[in-house]
């Protein structure tokens, strides 16, 4: 059978759905990879690592953030050309766009049948991030667009019951669509294997720092002004700590800009590291992971670094605590509450001995809960593309 994925950009492609990608192949599937064409500036080892894994690549136009209509039709007809063009026996979407305009497209272009559709929501974006009149006024038109485009599916996947429970208040779940949940993408336990904690000194102190590692993109909503309000309550109360932010710069909606973080490292305040094609080293010099998001799918960059023997620190809000077991495996903090993130940061910082106990406990519930192998069996078996088997988990 022939699968195509339609995503928003061959990084997260490559990163998040590698494992899924290669079962379907060795299951004896086509595979087609549908992203945006690439930018001068992004690096071709995502598009390189896709065809690696036997998946085909094929390209269609799509502004990520935008919200030109126009522009969207463009992505609308696009799509519904590449689908008469492919004929794909399964369509599985994820993020907002693909969703959505994947949805309305293989309705248009009659392939596949409905019951072959399967959604995924990875996370609910700029609309549903704050309360703002605008922000109200997108979340009613995106409540709209979704619920025509789950009308169109025959399942959908959620990472968290948090955000199954909003589409259920916003009234966006029709009856004719299967809801199954999964843990995220999961992560490659394999790839993502344990590394031994840098040295830190039985007693720390800003000399020999405990190190926290925060992985994403340089967003207002995944909590990075607090985490910086936090990183500076730190160096003024000499803590031994140190915040390090690794991920690619934004702009637009949301976007918190790269002058104001280039100002916060020149001041001592953080460090910022850039972007990497490869986190693994960058987790491996951190004593653990931080992540104090508005709100989340389901956390990659933590599972990663639980995954790698990590504790971690997140806020207490939908998807985060999915992954965290408060005083096991890591920390809660209030939402956008920076006092209380420094004060988690400083008691892990001065604990070393509790942060490799909850490093440990990460990766014994990363294998148990998160291995990629267990979700992408889940998935492939929910699109009657692979029989469950001994390693992996039906959907719930």
């Amino acid at each position: 059978m022939k699968l195509l994925l339609l995503g928003n950009q061959a990084r997260a492609m490559a990163n998040f759905w590698s494992v899924l990608i290669r079962r379907a192949v060795a299951a004896g599937h086509e595979v087609v990879c549908a992203v945006p064409p690439p930018l001068p500036s992004d690096d071709p080892v995502w598009e390189a690592s896709l065809t690696a894994l036997g998946a085909r690549l094929v390209y269609y136009p799509l502004d990520r953030k935008g919200l030109n209509p126009l522009r969207d039709l463009g992505t609308l007809l696009a799509l519904r050309g590449l689908l008469r063009d492919e004929r794909p026996d399964r369509l599985f979407t994820y993020t907002i766009k693909p969703v959505i305009y994947g949805s309305f497209a293989a309705s248009l272009a009659g392939v596949p049948g409905r019951e072959h559709r399967t959604l995924m929501i990875t996370g609910l974006g700029y609309a549903f991030e704050a309360d703002s009149l605008p922000k109200r006024i997108l979340r009613r038109v995106t409540a709209l667009l979704y619920r025509a485009a789950f009308s169109l599916a025959g399942s959908v996947y959620f990472q968290n019951e948090d955000d199954r429970k909003l589409f259920e208040h916003f009234s966006i779940i029709p009856r004719s669509i299967a809801v199954r949940m999964c843990r995220g993408t999961g992560v490659d336990t394999a790839r993502f294997a344990p590394a031994p904690l840098p040295d830190l000194p039985e007693v720390p102190s800003p000399e020999h720092p405990a190190v926290f590692l925060f992985v994403g993109r340089l967003l207002e909503a995944k909590g990075l002004r607090e985490l910086c309000q936090a990183a500076r309550l730190l160096k003024e109360r000499g803590a031994p700590a140190v915040v390090r932010l690794l991920g690619p710069t934004e702009t637009g909606l949301g976007a918190v800009p790269v002058a104001e973080i280039n100002t916060l490292r020149d001041e001592g305040v953080i460090e910022y590291l850039g972007e990497t094609g490869d986190v693994r080293p960058f987790i491996a010099g951190a004593h653990a992971l931080v992540l104090p998001s508005w709100r989340e799918g389901t956390p990659c960059s933590l599972m990663e670094g639980m995954s790698m023997g990590r504790a971690v620190v997140a806020a207490d809000a939908p998807g985060l605590r999915e992954v965290v077991r408060p005083g096991e495996n890591g920390l809660l903090v209030p939402v956008r509450d920076a006092e209380a993130l420094a004060e988690a940061l400083e008691t892990l910082a001065r604990d070393p001995r509790r942060l490799r106990d909850m490093g440990a406990a990460g990766r014994a519930l990363a294998l148990a809960e998160f291995d990629a192998e267990r979700v992408a069996a889940g998935i492939l078996s929910g699109m009657n593309l692979e029989s469950p088997t001994s390693d992996g988990e039906p959907s719930r």
